[in-house]
């Protein structure tokens, strides 16, 4: 019997690096050994007895067991149950413990198994120098950049080059629109697994506005906010194989850091352009894009002739709802301010258009409805109509907040929803794109959508990058209908 035990300490928190470890079929995105992995069935990552069969760069075929984890202890315990390398009887155990000195983390990793005669020395190496010397490596590159989105001028370099130097838009402390000021960036060569970008056009969302006041925690400052950008790759990684030096690529996930001309982060995040997609229609559509898929088709898959009210229908998101729900053979009703508005909303495909008056949002929705009320409700505004989105729901309807431009929604008795029998949804947009095969899955549907011309993104208003300020008064205001888009100030447009 051959035991392998490594162990290290990583300078991250412990829910950062068991956030990576506990997805039992992640390693593909993390591990330079492991070329690409799947769950088998339907079964979900963190469930017991779920297997998981991957490939080696070398080429071997391995199946292995979940056997036990525990979010408590921060351990799981796994088992080989196929493999194409003579490890036998394989039983490993990952564990981790916060260190006190310092918000680190200790990892331990260790196996036992069989293997033939002669071969001990051999495959006890291969376990504890391939695979988890190379693993440790691997996540504390992992957790430490996303740990820190943001480098400032004293951002360290690695020894694969030097750095390039940018601009960025960061906050030093949470709080308005001004708290946005220009600082100097380094964007350091990258490591395993990582691309630096030099990015060319940067999408701005409302989750941007969240994070900038604090009321979502994904920015801790000093750092940059922004979830979604486009460019070209600069150089790649050990172990990236899907990107290329000069390739054009976008994204639009956390970590947060997207408002800056340059950056590295996690190659796995980041996906190719198709050639007819330029640079700003992807930066001021492909988060608002994946929104409107995995809301129509994940949230609540959308069927032909139920009716769905949108609001801010003239809205980056609520736009394209319109137009892909109307493709999909809904009644699309949508909910907005002004008339203006309303214009955009019945070209992006809204059958109806209800405005503030004497009669109340349900109201109107159930005169246009012959009183039977909507069978789904994409509410983005929160607070202020929340209630008014309750009552306008038809029995059994599904009421799906995923925003609140107006503030949060606050506290309501759950007993409230049995009056129509409403399902509520509250979807998080990182829990639908956290893994490379998410991600895929909703980008093909979503360029395959503006291929076909069944949504197009409009693009708007056009800031420079310093002017990062005024596009989040612009709408946090609600004075925007369509997608804004920062562009690096002329003099680094074009620079290389």
């Amino acid at each position: 019997m051959v035991t392998v035990r490594r162990s290290t300490v990583i300078d991250a928190p412990i829910a950062a690096v068991w956030d990576v470890l506990r997805d039992f079929n992640g390693h593909d995105r993390w591990h330079p050994a492991v070329a690409r992995s799947n769950l088998e069935g339907n079964q979900r990552t963190d469930q017991v007895g779920c297997v998981r069969n991957f490939v080696l760069e070398s080429g071997e075929r391995l199946r292995e067991r979940l056997l036990e984890l525990s979010d408590k202890q921060h351990s799981f315990r796994y088992a080989i149950v196929e493999s194409e390398v003579p490890l036998i009887n394989y039983v490993a155990e990952v564990a981790l413990k916060p260190v006190t000195d310092g918000d680190r983390t200790f990892w331990s990793w260790s196996s036992r198994f069989e293997t033939p005669k002669g071969r001990e020395r051999e495959l006890a190496q291969l376990v504890a120098e391939g695979v988890y010397e190379a693993g440790f490596e691997a996540i504390r590159a992992e957790v430490e950049i996303a740990q820190s989105p943001w480098r400032g001028p004293a951002g360290s370099t690695s020894a694969g080059g030097a750095a390039i130097e940018g601009t960025a838009m960061v906050i030093d402390r949470h709080g308005g629109p001004e708290q946005l000021h220009a600082a100097r960036v380094l964007a350091s060569p990258p490591g395993p697994g990582e691309v630096r970008l030099r990015q060319s056009a940067i999408g701005v969302n409302f989750i941007d506005v969240y994070c900038r006041s604090g009321y979502f925690d994904l920015l801790t400052p000093p750092g940059a906010p922004g979830m979604e950008a486009a460019g070209v790759v600069v150089d790649v990684g050990p172990g990236v194989r899907h990107l290329s030096p000069g390739q054009r690529v976008a994204y639009a996930c956390p970590p947060v850091g997207a408002y800056a001309t340059v950056r590295t982060m996690p190659a796995t995040l980041v996906m190719p352009l198709p050639d007819w997609l330029d640079d700003v229609t992807a930066a001021a559509g492909l988060l608002k894009g994946m929104t409107a898929e995995f809301l129509l088709h994940r949230v609540h898959k959308l069927a032909r002739g139920e009716t769905v009210l949108i609001y801010a229908p003239a809205g980056g998101v609520g736009r394209l709802l319109c137009q892909w729900a109307k493709h999909l053979g809904a009644t699309v009703i949508g909910a907005t301010s002004s008339e203006e508005k309303a214009r955009i909303a019945r070209a992006a495909g809204a059958d109806h258009v209800i405005l503030p008056g004497e009669a109340s949002l349900e109201e109107q929705v159930r005169a246009l409805t012959r009183g039977r009320g909507a069978d789904v409700i994409f509410d983005a505004v929160g607070r202020d109509s929340f209630g008014h989105s309750l009552r306008a729901l038809a029995n059994c309807g599904h009421l799906v907040s995923y925003g609140q431009a107006s503030g949060d929604i606050g506290t309501w008795d759950i007993g409230g929803l049995a009056s129509n029998s409403a399902t509520l949804s509250r979807p998080n947009f990182g829990h639908y794109t956290d893994t490379p095969e998410k991600v895929a899955a909703i980008t093909e549907r979503l360029f395959d959508a503006m291929a076909r011309r069944i949504v197009t993104v409009e693009v708007g208003r056009r800031y420079a990058l310093s002017e990062a300020a005024a596009a989040h008064r612009a709408l946090e205001g609600r004075e925007t209908t369509a997608s804004l888009v920062l562009l690096p100030d002329d003099a680094e447009r074009g620079s290389s």
